[in-house]
């Protein structure tokens, strides 16, 4: 038979041993996700540099794109380098598929960015979806008014954007006024709560005022 001092070191060291896991998991994720973006944006500009020194530098590559990055937030942030992105942005716009693919990613930036005025999220809300009874986060994205029937009625209606898979994906459902709760939580907390699968919401959410 197992003594109890023998099971309440199995236990002791069981605890120990799960403590020590859920500390070290989301560390070695971490490291993951930025040593696989390490070697990937490496990876653009890197064969480039080896084809010319004929030897590779690990790290020039990410380096480079970087400084790259820089440079054309440093040319958009005045006038005449807005210009110029607009020039060849235009110019691009005439490709059918890229037209497209640039057209989506680009208003899904602009929803997260800080500095847009025209399509990004206005308000975090709370809606009843799928069904009755169950309540989903959402994004304000836009308001709308619809005629209805032969008389012409008004109504007005709200888009939320509902994220079914973290924040990048997910649907665009309509409701009435009076079935969106708008929270006191900004965007930016708003997105946290979406990425971290509800564990950063808070405990008591209130109606904004």
């Amino acid at each position: 038979m197992v003594s109890k001092r023998a099971f309440s070191i199995r236990a002791t060291f069981k605890r120990r041993f799960f403590a020590g896991l859920l500390v070290l998991i989301p560390i070695i994720f971490t490291l993951f996700i930025i040593i696989w973006f390490f070697k990937f944006v490496d990876g653009l500009l890197g064969t480039f540099y080896d084809n010319i020194l004929n030897y590779h530098i690990p790290g020039l590559g990410f380096i480079s794109a970087i400084v790259l990055i820089f440079i054309v937030g440093v040319i958009s942030a005045n006038v005449f380098g807005k210009k110029v992105i607009e020039f060849f942005e235009k110019i691009m716009l005439k490709i059918p598929v890229y037209k497209s693919i640039y057209t989506a990613v680009k208003q899904l930036v602009d929803a997260f960015s800080p500095d847009s005025k025209g399509s990004s999220f206005k308000r975090f809300v709370i809606v009843e979806y799928p069904r009755p009874g169950v309540y989903s986060f959402g994004f304000l994205t836009k308001e709308y008014t619809i005629k209805t029937g032969k008389d012409g009625n008004e109504q007005s209606l709200r888009a939320v954007y509902i994220p079914t898979n973290h924040l990048y994906f997910g649907e665009i459902a309509l409701f009435g006024e009076k079935d969106v709760f708008y929270t006191d939580i900004p965007i930016e907390e708003g997105i946290k709560i979406i990425l971290s699968g509800g564990i950063a919401a808070p405990e008591r959410i209130s109606e904004a005022k």
